[in-house]
């Protein structure tokens, strides 16, 4: 769990941000409460640190971004967590997200294929007293079979396909969203593992990613 920051001037911000998500169709209590004290400027560079709480996407290092609050918001209430399951992250960039995710999972494995991000995103996050996360490197379209299966994967870039290993990681009855379209248009899709190992898919809004870069995405 993420112990609760310490006073920083930016509660207002965040709870100004809460607003907008709500405004914008975010429900799950749990995700809200999680936008509200979790410090997104702790994860942004300071160049762009005034600009934490905008709902925008905003650049981080190494030509990466940290994703629209509405989309990570949504991404995480469209998998239904009930604060026990075990949550793969691919693509952790700063760690943000993974930090809403340690405050409504169980548990959260985050892939970062780039060693410098996770670096960031570990010290973070240890920062912030986050002690149910482990951020790992490597390629992220690979999933992480050792401490699979898992009940929920978000995917934060953009896939050509729904990867395969991730599907044969995924639980069945659990639930993926991930993004799936080409280099410049994509739609946010929930993907649910029915009893039986079969896919039902389901479309949830236009959005734009960086390339999930790997082995079963994007060759880099």
């Amino acid at each position: 769990m993420v112990a609760q920051p310490v006073a920083d001037g930016f509660a207002g911000y965040r709870q100004q941000l809460v607003e907008t998500l709500q405004a914008k169709g975010i429900r799950d209590l749990a995700v809200l409460q999680a936008i509200a004290t979790v410090p997104r400027h702790r994860f942004v560079p300071e160049a762009v640190r005034h600009r934490a709480y905008e709902d925008s996407a905003l650049p981080i290092a190494a030509g990466q971004t940290i994703s629209q609050p509405w989309v990570q918001a949504r991404s995480i209430q469209e998998l239904r967590l009930t604060g026990k399951e075990k949550v793969l992250e691919v693509g952790a960039g700063s760690g943000y997200q993974t930090a809403l995710l340690a405050r409504v999972a169980g548990n959260v494995v985050a892939v970062e294929r780039v060693p410098a991000l996770a670096t960031g995103a570990r010290q973070a996050l240890d920062e912030l007293g986050v002690r149910n996360v482990a951020v790992v490197v490597g390629d992220g379209t690979l999933g992480w079979r050792s401490l699979a299966p898992f009940d929920a994967i978000i995917v934060a870039a953009a896939s050509p396909d729904v990867p395969a290993p991730l599907v044969e990681q995924l639980k069945p009855g659990g639930r993926m969203v991930v993004p799936i379209g080409t280099m410049d248009e994509q739609a946010l899709v929930r993907v649910e593992k029915l009893p039986d190992g079969t896919l039902e898919t389901t479309p949830l809004s236009d959005v734009r990613f960086v390339p999930l870069l790997g082995q079963f995405g994007f060759r880099g």
